[in-house]
């Protein structure tokens, strides 16, 4: 199990270092070893879903799908969730804080050490769920009970 890991951290940094200088386009495959209708970004698959969901819900259906609501850990991530999302407005994305006031967690407990909230955010008065403004690739504090689509994540070839 130790060396198929290895393997696979291998193989995911050499198709990184092969692609990632690269412009944009090159490093995202459509259905290489993702399931049918996920986009294949490095070693992981995303997918958009447009069924208006609350956060724990969205959660919960990306769990039955094999994976998270998607954590984002960089401008080009960010950059592919926001191409995803089909021009809504908003998508959950899979941050919160609703363990700690103003500390943010990801579902999947990915490090948080990345982020890209508009100015005068987050606003924990506004929600304690994440949302990204398709329209700008920023995010916004959110009510956890509001309805909107969201993106899912989950590791290649799972």
């Amino acid at each position: 199990m130790a060396l198929a890991l290895r393997s696979l951290f291998l193989l995911c940094g050499l198709t990184g270092l092969l692609t990632g200088v690269g412009s944009f386009p090159s490093r995202i495959y459509k259905d290489v070893s993702c399931p049918e209708g996920w986009t294949q970004l490095d070693c992981k698959c995303y997918i958009y879903q447009s069924e208006e969901r609350e956060f724990a819900d969205a959660e919960a259906v990306c769990n039955v799908l094999g994976g998270n609501m998607v954590s984002i850990t960089s401008d080009l991530e960010n950059a592919v969730v926001q191409e995803l999302s089909d021009d809504d407005s908003s998508v959950w994305i899979g941050l919160y804080d609703n363990i700690n006031e103003g500390s943010y967690f990801w579902t999947d407990g990915t490090n948080n050490d990345y982020d890209n909230f508009a100015n005068t955010q987050p606003d924990s008065t506004s929600g304690d769920c994440v949302e990204m403004e398709t329209s700008t690739g920023e995010w916004n504090s959110e009510f956890c009970s509001t309805s909107v689509p969201y993106v899912c994540i989950r590791d290649a070839g799972h």
